[in-house]
């Protein structure tokens, strides 16, 4: 195993007679799902297999499919990776962040796609004549509202 120049010992080594890069990352400071986007990433050309070798490390090995560049080849995957861990792990937070705004901007994009109701959905609604509760008096019906002004209210005109 040798290292990569420019990438920290702990972080990433290189195992040139297996054609791999490995990674030990700190697990507090990337969530699993980052781990799972970041590797997601790259399984279009290399072998990726994740462990956690420890309670608080996680592990990344990475094969390419090809390997053309040898150990510079390594080295720019180890770092398109470490990048887009970085990336994947500050997508997650700010989903976290926000899933109460996404759940909403959901529901409503669902509940419009759903249509206006349907019958079954009127039968749980209160068609009863009660007059709803108004204390501070303002609430006047249609027709007191725009009855026509003259002899009588419309309640007269339609006798």
């Amino acid at each position: 195993m040798t290292t990569i120049e420019g990438i920290p010992e702990d972080l990433a080594r290189v195992d040139l007679d297996e054609k791999r890069a490995i990674l030990d990352l700190d697990a507090s400071l990337y969530p699993v799902e980052a781990l799972y986007g970041a590797a997601y990433v790259f399984i279009d050309r290399c072998y990726v297999f994740l462990d956690r070798p420890a309670p608080q490390k996680l592990r990344i090995v990475v094969t390419p499919k090809s390997l053309d560049g040898g150990e510079a080849q390594l080295r720019q995957v180890v770092g398109e990776l470490a990048n887009e861990l970085v990336s994947a792990a500050w997508r997650h937070q700010i989903t976290q962040e926000n899933r109460a705004r996404i759940e909403a901007v959901t529901m409503q994009a669902i509940s419009g796609a759903m249509g206006p109701p349907t019958l079954d959905d009127l039968e749980d609604f209160d068609f009863t004549d009660e007059a709803f509760e108004d204390p501070l008096g303002i609430a006047m019906s249609w027709e007191e509202k725009y009855a026509k002004k003259g002899n009588g209210s419309a309640k007269d005109e339609e006798e």
